[in-house]
């Protein structure tokens, strides 16, 4: 019965491995395929890779700060700090390197490994360079992972941000590309891609994902997704936000995605970047327990913390807390990131017994 039970086992790891191997070949027919599985088999699939890279039971905490609020020149449709929107948000400066500093300091206290500082522009002006860099190297000295969003970048700001040691550049490609001039007119869908490689070719880790809700079709989320895997290395971290629908923005009155149909783009983000981290990103707030835990289950293994992102409402620190005794979740400590040779995790979230 034992050598039945570890022959099992063994066969089940070494499913669990191939089907976590990394690809860049994914056609949207295969995408699709994944999509439109049955849902319990969709979940077993992305469950059983999340389990072949990564412990089921941690969570990635990060923390976003608006280090710059409102004013861009862009004009996509889902955000409230378009300068082409009404939405009543008031420009500001962007904020001093101090308190910066200070509130990466109570992130980290928090529980916080990554904090993350976005800017509404659509590319930093040099003058502003000095200030973004001394940000980064003030929350790299607290021991924190450092991530980055500014918009187009020229090859001396990602040369200074490099220099600095910023650990991410976070620049989504919000959705598919056949998709994107319904929401986006200011911005090229090939220049997000540029400033994404031009990154990656500088060394930075990337950080990118997109928008889900936006009136978009099954296939343009699964073609965002195929976009992504098929890049020369798939983002390190693969932020998934449900729309927030802004009052004053073009996308105010869109319909709320499905819940379903939300954590089935999760887990094809899951199966398609198998060692990448995926966030559940904005949206939580419209997001019950039960749907949070099934993304969760999907190979959601990230989420924002605190009680703002950028503009919009976040669950605070205590409703999350409450959600992760429930299903019996903990923070993921900086350093104790999954390895490509990471062995399958077994059901009580315990590495193998074999595993020295």
């Amino acid at each position: 019965m034992a050598s039945s039970v570890t022959r099992l086992d063994t066969s089940a790891r070494g499913s669990a491995r191939a089907s976590a191997a990394v690809r860049h070949d994914w056609t949207r027919e295969e995408a699709l395929a994944l999509y439109d599985l049955p849902f319990m088999d969709l979940l077993f699939r992305a469950q059983s890779v999340h389990r072949a890279t990564f412990d089921p039971n941690k969570v990635q905490m990060s923390r976003l700060l608006s280090i710059k609020t409102g004013g861009c020149a862009e004009d996509c449709g889902y955000c409230s700090q378009s300068a082409h929107h009404n939405t009543g948000l008031k420009a500001s400066k962007l904020m001093e390197v101090e308190r910066v500093i200070a509130e990466a300091k109570k992130a980290k206290a928090a529980g916080a490994t990554r904090y993350c500082m976005g800017a509404a522009w659509r590319s930093p002006k040099a003058r502003d360079m000095d200030v973004v860099v001394a940000m980064v190297e003030g929350v790299k000295a607290l021991g924190m992972e450092t991530c980055m969003t500014l918009g187009m970048l020229s090859d001396g700001d990602i040369a200074k941000l490099r220099d600095a040691g910023l650990d991410y550049y976070n620049h989504n490609v919000d959705t598919s590309e056949a998709y994107y001039d319904k929401i986006i007119t200011t911005r090229t869908y090939a220049e997000r891609l540029d400033t994404l490689a031009r990154v990656r070719e500088a060394g930075m880790k990337v950080c990118s994902g997109g928008i889900v809700g936006m009136g978009e079709e099954r296939e343009d989320r699964v073609d965002m997704l195929v976009t992504l895997a098929n890049l020369e290395e798939h983002p390190e971290s693969v932020p998934i936000n449900m729309l927030i629908a802004i009052p004053g923005t073009p996308l105010e009155n869109a319909e709320r995605i499905d819940a379903i149909d939300f954590v089935r783009t999760i887990a094809v983000a899951r199966i398609m970047m198998p060692k990448s981290f995926v966030r559940l990103s904005a949206g939580r707030t419209e997001m019950s327990d039960e749907t949070q835990a099934l993304c969760f289950f999907a190979g959601a293994n990230s989420i924002f913390v605190g009680d703002t992102l950028l503009t919009a409402d976040n669950p605070g620190e205590d409703k999350d807390g409450q959600l992760f005794a429930k299903l019996g979740l903990s923070a993921l400590e900086l350093g104790s990131e999954a390895s490509s040779d990471q062995e399958p995790v077994n059901s009580a979230g315990r590495q193998d017994a074999h595993q020295s």
